[in-house]
């Protein structure tokens, strides 16, 4: 064999040896895997003063100069806690004063506070290169306030008649009402509903973005989203639509399923997270509840969004501090529970630094980088290990223990076993776990310790405020082994093509 088919056979071996891996990684990501970093672009991060115009830090419901720029510098600080997807408030051109992006005035420019488009684009790009998918946040119900079109004779009957939403329970109410005095658009319009699907199918055909966050799903009819849904995906088959249907019921929410929409905002989970975490000793049990009934009632619960906190509603952090709680471990606590349990993680900018904000628009303060690190190393933490631990976005969920706010839960996949405890109780804890397979150790993949049994089971043991997540493994023998072997692998295959070039030298010599 000749020298160059010798390193050709050596190469292909080593791919050989890596390819079960990377192939794997690639085959198996699906939407359930992502972990969402939730972004109002105006207050995340300046990076270019030129574009700030009037804006005012110091003005709550001003502009405080957020842009593309300074999200496109900040994708490395997102990757690094593990997020691999952004959702991005409005980045539309806005009526005046529309800092947050929901008052929109054009859908086919972007916000001129925000950058070009083709900073967008750059975005887009550098947050793919990162393996970062971009979803935005999407308007059909309404424009902004005094629009342009409000007296455009050719767009009179674009709108629905100007009154306001008295009846909540009126579903015609709620989807021709003016929310919040917002010019509440006509759907069953063709030529609205046709100018909203050929802006909607536009971004994606010039960005190539990769989903949509519905904003007010239940304020339009079931019908548009149904064309909606199909004619997006017409253009990007891999599309991902979220909706939000603010509503405690979650009959209310399923209804819009069958509508195309991938997945939804699960409000109905939300107010049961921050009630189990905001102060210590509360039973998570209703969180296990709500995660059978999503089972029963949803056709994809994987694909729910979890979230503790959005730029809607007071942070979970002012929640804590108003009860004399310490928010950073309260936080640990829920992100804990949300990055093990079923569904999509969604973290709003900020949470990573305990950032604090009562009602809009505090809760919408400006990023601060220069925070303390111990909640981003956290959230690094649970990011890596959800993406390694495929129980924790495809496996069973089973409920072991639920005592006042000690809590053991189990997750399985295939042959595959994570254990989660979560000690929210004011006092050290301490379980035997006596269901768990024997001949095996408990591997602490948050401390790094190992729990062996003994001839009665295994003992968790956790400290106020404390929690693990463990992973279920053969003693002495874990994924250390793995890594030894390829590592050997590759060293001696490297050892044989430095002896084969040391020998063909020798004898070019002679």
């Amino acid at each position: 064999m000749t020298k160059s088919g010798m390193i050709f056979v050596l190469i292909l071996l080593l791919m050989a040896i890596l390819s079960p891996l990377t192939a794997l990684a690639s085959e198996e990501r699906k939407m359930q895997d992502e972990v969402i970093y939730s972004i109002m672009v105006d207050r995340f991060n300046n990076g270019d003063t030129r574009n700030d115009h009037d804006a005012n830090i110091n003005d709550p419901l001003a502009y405080h100069g957020g842009d593309f720029k300074g999200i496109t510098e900040k994708l490395a600080y997102i990757k690094e806690m593990g997020f691999t997807a952004i959702w991005l408030t409005p980045i539309f051109k806005n009526m005046d004063k529309g800092y947050h992006g929901y008052w929109i005035k054009d859908f086919y420019e972007t916000n001129e506070y925000f950058g070009s488009m083709e900073e967008f684009k750059m975005l887009v790009e550098e947050a793919h290169k990162l393996d970062i998918k971009v979803i935005l946040d999407f308007v059909v119900n309404h424009v902004g306030p005094n629009h342009e079109w409000l007296n455009d004779p050719t767009k009179k009957e674009w709108f629905h008649e100007n009154k306001s939403i008295s009846n909540w329970n009126d579903q015609q109410e709620v989807e021709t009402g003016w929310l919040y005095d917002l010019p509440d658009l006509d759907q069953d319009n063709p030529e609205v509903s046709k100018y909203l699907l050929d802006a909607a199918k536009w971004w994606i055909q010039e960005t190539d973005i990769d989903g949509y966050r519905l904003d007010t799903v239940k304020h339009v009819p079931k019908e548009f989203w149904t064309e909606f849904s199909t004619e997006v995906k017409s253009v990007k088959e891999s599309f991902f639509l979220i909706g939000e249907v603010w509503h405690d019921n979650p009959n209310i929410i399923v209804s819009y399923q069958d509508t195309g929409i991938d997945g939804f905002m699960d409000f109905s989970q939300n107010g049961t997270l921050r009630t189990a975490f905001e102060k210590s000793n509360q039973s998570l049990g209703w969180l296990f509840s709500n995660n059978e009934r999503n089972n029963k009632l949803f056709e994809r619960p994987e694909l729910l969004g979890q979230f503790i906190d959005n730029h809607d509603m007071q942070r979970f952090t002012n929640l804590a501090l108003l009860k004399n709680q310490e928010p950073i471990e309260r936080l640990k606590l829920g992100l804990t529970y949300m990055y093990s349990a079923p569904g999509i993680p969604i973290i709003y900018y900020g949470t990573e630094i305990a950032l604090d904000g009562g009602t809009d628009p505090d809760n919408r303060r400006m990023m601060n980088f220069e925070a303390d690190d111990e909640l981003k190393e956290y959230i690094k933490k649970l990011g890596a290990i959800r993406q390694e631990q495929l129980p924790l976005t495809r496996g069973d969920m089973e409920l072991l223990v639920d005592d006042a706010g000690w809590t053991v839960y189990k997750r399985t996949y295939t042959d595959e076993t994570i254990l989660i405890a979560i000690n929210n109780t004011s006092e050290a804890q301490n379980v035997m776990l006596k269901e768990i397979e024997s001949g095996k150790e408990l591997q602490e993949l948050l401390a790094g310790g190992l729990v062996m049994p003994d001839e009665d089971g295994y003992t968790i043991h956790l400290e106020s405020g404390q929690s693990e997540i463990y992973k279920l493994v053969d003693q002495q023998n874990d994924n250390r082994l793995t890594a030894g072997i390829l590592l050997a692998s590759i060293i001696l295959l490297l050892l044989i093509i430095f002896i084969w070039f040391n020998r063909s030298k020798r004898n070019k010599v002679k």
